[in-house]
This record gives C-alpha cells, structure tokens and sequence, in this order.
C-alpha cells in the first residue's frame, strides 16, 4: 500500500492496484486513499489488468469443515471426557487381555492426550471458524455500505435510497464489534502440541479429515481492538462527511418557501 503513494510512471498506478490486490488488500476505498485517486478510478484499473473488482477472493484459510469429531470415540465435548475415556479404556483392555500393567499404563497416557488434544483441538477450531465467518461478514458489510453510498448517485428514490445507506452504516458498525468479540475469543486460545502424544493425536485428528489450525491462527488480526477501532472510526468519518454531502443535496432538492 505505501508504494501506492509514490507511483509516477504511466501504467505504474495500474501495476500497483493489481499487486496490492493479489497481496489480499482488496477494500477498494482503502486502495483509493492510498493511491489519491477515485474508487471508479480503482476499478478501472483493475480491470485493466484483468482483475474483476467485484470477485474478492476467499483465502486459503478458511475453516470449512466443521463435522463432528470421532477420534476413537472422543468427540471434544467437555461434558463427555471422562465417559469417553473409560470406554476407550475399556475397550483398549477387552482387545489386550493379556497386556501387562507397564503396556496399560502407556495405553492410559496415549489416551489421555488423544482425550485432551481432541478437546483442545475441537475449542480452538470453532472459535476460529467463528471468527473466519465474523471477519467475512464484516468485510461484506463495510463494501455494502460504499455499494450503498454510490446507488445513491443515480437512485430515483433518493430518500429511500439514503435510508438504505444509513441502515448499512449501522449494520457495518455492529459487524466490526461482532467481529473483534470473535477475534478476542480466538485469540485467546492457542493450539500447542505438549507432547509426542500431542503430536500424535493432533495428526490423527487430520487423518481423519479434519483441517490443520496453523494457518488460520496464523491469519489471526494480532490486535482486533485497535483493528476494530480503526475501522470505526473510518466508518464514522466517512458517514459524517457524506452527510454533510447527503445535506446539501437535499438542500438544493427543497422546493423554495
């Protein structure tokens, strides 16, 4: 994005907007600020070089699989750990009748990683898919608001175009705090491996499966108050000027008294 401040060579602004894009910068309105030019301006240069502005991409992160986890019988419910373990246990010695106390033992300490990594693995794993769906929807939200803002440029019901404006501001206000209440919960809780157990478990949670956690905790907003904060304050600077904008045009729209 600084680079974008600094562009000079025709074609060069062009350049930027697309590699800035492709880096997962994709808030038009951000890009325009960057670069001092209009957001039509931003989509015309995109389009130049082949990107479709209104096809932003997803990621590789994304938590998509959310199915219920069965490793040997552990589930990740908490109510359900000590249950779970006795059967595992259970069954463990009924297919081992002659196995020694040494070989129990070991048994015991496998299954309780594989207990406590499933336990562990399943919290961390929704609260990071809930905050994945947080950051979308307050994404789409804060682009629905500038979809909102230039309706308004040609809308034959302009009052009720101006209405529906001002509802997506409120609506991306409340996005931004759901979002940073679901980034504060995931940050909260790391996923570590302790053990060689651990580490056993947690690859026989992805054999069956289920989705690896390091790149979406990597993907993680390292401060989502002061993210939040900021996009709010954006969000209300940019409504307050426009209806100071939104003002004058309604001024003008007044038949004289």
């Amino acid at each position: 994005m600084a680079a974008l401040r600094d562009w000079s060579k025709p074609g060069r602004r062009a350049d930027l907007l697309a590699a800035a894009w492709q880096a997962g910068e994709t808030n038009v309105s951000a890009l325009a600020e960057a670069a001092r030019i209009s957001r039509p301006t931003v989509y015309a240069d995109l389009r130049s070089r082949g990107i479709d502005p209104d096809h932003r991409p997803k990621g590789t992160n994304v938590i998509t699989n959310l199915s219920p986890l069965d490793i040997e019988g552990f589930t990740g419910v908490g109510e359900r750990m000590d249950a779970e373990f006795d059967a595992a246990l259970r069954r463990w010695a009924a297919e081992h009748p002659t196995a020694t106390r040494e070989e129990g033992r070991t048994e015991g300490v496998r299954l309780a990683a594989l207990m406590d990594t499933t336990y562990r693995y399943a919290d961390v794993r929704d609260r990071l898919a809930h905050e994945q769906v947080a950051r979308a929807e307050r994404n789409r939200l804060l682009h629905h608001v500038e979809l909102r803002w230039e309706a308004l440029s040609t809308a034959p019901a302009w009052l009720a175009a101006h209405h529906a404006y001002v509802l997506a501001v409120d609506e991306a206000g409340l996005a931004i705090d759901m979002w940073r209440e679901r980034a504060e919960a995931a940050g909260s809780r790391p996923f570590f491996c302790f053990s060689p157990q651990d580490e056993e478990a947690y690859r026989q949670i992805q054999q069956a499966g289920h989705p690896s956690l390091e790149k979406a905790l990597a993907d993680l907003d390292p401060a989502p108050a002061q993210t939040a904060e900021q996009l709010r304050a954006n969000l209300d600077q940019a409504h307050e000027h426009r209806m100071k904008l939104a003002a004058q045009t309604l001024r003008i729209a007044q038949p004289a008294q």
